[in-house]
């Protein structure tokens, strides 16, 4: 209509916009750069030869190594499980929907001592493990296990609303036209949830790189072996070696801030994609 206002449509943006940027900044943006800063008191040499050693580069693959299998772990189970709890009805449904969370809720340390104790060769699983030579506990199979843990709401809440908002007309549609069940899934279905579980299994990744109450208990802490990146930056500051600890720090920062980014694009590509 002639004569409005062409402003936003909230008023007081400038006062809102303000805040929000001093509240990021406040929490998020000055304790980040702060990394950066107690980092820049390295030399470039010392930064390169941290970075180049060996106990850093076993922990940077055992982390990202570990991360990687569980949220690939988490990308097929998660979606089972979304799958399952958005398409069927069975006794039960409402609890099972609520364990769903539980890793959200429970103290990564209670999760880490849950699984050590599950898993030690005297454990109720690891007892059986234990004769076929598999050992669970001390291991980067630990490890796996505890990230796989943390990570799993990530993709079971990220796919879920999406195969909610799925139109069953599609289904039909398609059976119509003479497809069986699994084309229907491969051709109709899977391709409009595939954005949604690639951002699900992403935030997995970068949830289980970060990860260290959960893991502490159940790694061990044995350098060039069971130690990953939260564990090396902890060890480094107890040594007080707080530059070595933020440089490292720093480059997972990075890294992170990475994921996050590709996060959001894939993230912008779904609704894009949803438009089509």
């Amino acid at each position: 209509m002639i004569g409005l206002n062409k402003r936003g449509s909230l008023p007081g943006f400038g006062l809102t916009f303000g805040f929000t940027v001093f509240y990021l900044s406040l929490l998020v943006i000055i304790p980040l750069s702060m990394l950066f800063v107690k980092t820049s008191s390295m030399t470039p040499a010392h930064f390169l030869d941290l970075m180049s050693s060996p106990r850093t580069i076993a922990a940077f693959k055992l982390s990202f190594g570990a991360s990687f299998v569980s949220a690939m772990i988490n990308a097929v189970f998660g979606f089972l499980v979304a799958w399952v709890l958005v398409r069927y009805s069975f006794p039960g449904k409402k609890i099972v929907d609520a364990l769903v969370d539980l890793p959200f809720a429970l103290p990564t340390a209670v999760a880490g001592i849950a699984l050590t104790t599950l898993y030690a060769n005297n454990g109720w699983i690891g007892q059986y493990l234990k004769p076929l030579g598999i050992k669970a506990v001390f291991s980067p199979l630990g490890i796996t296990l505890a990230l796989t843990f943390i990570g799993f709401p990530f993709v079971v809440r990220t796919v879920e609303p999406v195969l909610k908002d799925l139109d069953r007309e599609l289904e039909e549609a398609a059976a119509s036209l003479g497809a069986g069940r699994w084309k229907t899934f491969v051709k109709v279905l899977f391709p409009n949830v595939f954005p949604a579980l690639i951002t699900g299994t992403t935030l997995a990744f970068a949830r289980a790189l970060g990860e260290y109450g959960s893991v502490v208990f159940i790694s061990g802490n044995m350098p060039l072996k069971t130690e990953i990146i939260p564990l090396l930056i902890m060890t480094k500051l107890e040594q007080y070696d707080y530059a070595g600890a933020t440089a490292i720090a720093s480059v997972t920062l990075i890294i992170s801030f990475i994921l996050l980014i590709t996060i959001n694009v894939l993230q912008s590509w779904s609704r894009k994609y949803e438009k089509i």
